[in-house]
């Protein structure tokens, strides 16, 4: 969140000048008049082999097109949302970029900010990437961007440690899950780790009693109407505090970052210091850029978030996510339409793979997953009945701000459960 990448760790920061002023070189740059092009583009994935995948994909692709050039931005993920939405405004946009997706790509495509790609999908994308995985991309009855890899959300977790607390197995409900974490805290063991610091990964909890308070109707339905009136969304915030008073998380949750350091959430579990964190599927290659030798974590594990008793959201239903990437409006379209349907090619799919360990978009590169953890987050999205994106892409930036940030006041002792619901309703009437 996604986050989805939402997949990155640190890198040092360029200023928000300086990017806005890169972003700029889109339009002065798209066609030089000797017919060579220049392109911005902004990902999230600022350390380690994500980092380096994007290079080698860049100097491959303008090696297979000499007259194109691509300008890197590698921007933490956290930060990439208002930088974007900044340069989007200020009409500097990148001409290829991270796209989440929901209500956020939506309020893009109203403002005239995207490019249509549905004319450009190249042969590859459209035999290997299934329906699926455009879906979340359509608007309109056009495409908008190209889906790179899908990030369905669990639980993943440390096979050493569940097995150090006398865990056999891995929880399939709520109960079990909270028995599960009495027998870490009896073992000296942090039960779960959450980077509450960026809020939006204390507010995943949120989402996913959602997801099993909520029906699939009532989820489609707020994303029309964004009118949170439905009881569910009080049941949701009901099981979330109630989850948050058994107190699951790491010391120093409220100031423990996402995806930034061995003392992230993600870098608790890769260093052992924490037994479990909620997350997509782009953790196993954060994780695995945060372990002592940067590879990836022997023991990790996934299970699927555990049902609710007494919900009405469809048993199995998952969150989730498909990562892809747009072209800004005024990007030179066959440059950049031909740069997202390299993405999409099987051999750099399959290196996608290799340097993030999250599950290509391109279905034939999907026989390069071997890890059990992967083959197991694969087993339960093809059956899932419902897989919803995040809550805070759904429902827009705003919405989405209004409640990741309430969500971590009610884990703060700041704010009650009836404080997320008036909060996301407040945001959605503002518009």
């Amino acid at each position: 969140m996604t986050r989805k990448i939402r997949a990155a760790a640190a890198i040092a920061l360029i200023g928000a000048t300086a990017l806005v002023a890169a972003g700029c070189s889109a339009g002065s740059d798209a066609a030089n008049g000797d017919g060579k092009v220049t392109m911005t583009f902004w990902h999230n994935s600022t350390t380690g082999p994500g980092k380096a995948f994007w290079e080698k994909t860049v100097k491959d692709f303008e090696a297979k097109n000499p007259n194109v050039t691509i300008k890197i931005q590698a921007i933490q993920n956290e930060d990439l949302d208002g930088k974007l939405q900044t340069a989007l405004n200020s009409g500097s946009a990148p001409d290829v970029f991270l796209q989440r997706g929901g209500g956020k790509m939506a309020a893009m495509v109203n403002a005239g900010q995207l490019m249509d790609i549905s004319g450009s999908i190249g042969k590859t994308a459209k035999s290997q990437v299934s329906d699926g995985a455009f879906k979340g991309y359509e608007q309109d009855g056009k495409t908008w961007a190209m889906p790179v890899d899908v990030n369905p959300e669990g639980i993943w977790y440390s096979q050493d440690l569940f097995k150090q607390a006398g865990i056999e197995g891995t929880p399939t409900t709520l109960d079990e899950l909270n028995a599960d974490i009495q027998k870490l805290k009896d073992a000296g063991i942090q039960p779960v780790a959450v980077g509450a610091k960026d809020a939006w990964p204390a507010a995943h909890w949120y989402y996913n009693f959602a997801l099993r308070a909520c029906s699939e109707s009532v989820l489609n339905k707020t994303a029309q109407d964004l009118k949170f009136t439905n009881s569910c969304w009080t049941q949701a915030g009901k099981d979330t505090k109630a989850f948050f008073d058994t107190k699951p998380f790491n010391d120093g949750y409220l100031t423990t970052a996402a995806q930034q350091g061995a003392g992230s959430s993600a870098g608790l579990v890769a260093n052992h210091k924490a037994a479990m964190e909620l997350m997509g599927a782009w953790d196993p290659g954060v994780i695995s850029s945060l372990t002592p030798d940067g590879k990836p974590l022997a023991d990790l594990g996934f299970f699927p978030f555990p049902e609710v008793s007494g919900g009405k959201g469809a048993p199995g239903s998952m969150m989730g996510a498909v990562d892809g990437y747009s072209c800004s409006a005024k990007a030179p379209k066959q440059a950049c339409t031909d740069f997202l349907n390299y993405m999409t090619e099987k051999p750099v799919q399959e290196a996608y793979y290799k340097a993030f360990n999250a599950i290509p978009a391109n279905q034939s590169a999907q026989s390069v997953v071997t890890e059990p953890y992967l083959k197991n987050v694969l087993a339960a999205y093809n059956k899932a009945p419902f897989v919803s994106n995040y809550l805070d892409t759904v429902y827009g930036q705003n919405v989405g701000n209004a409640l990741n940030t309430s969500v971590v006041n009610l884990l703060a002792g700041k704010g009650s459960v009836d404080d997320i619901v008036k909060t996301v309703n407040q945001a959605a009437a503002k518009g």
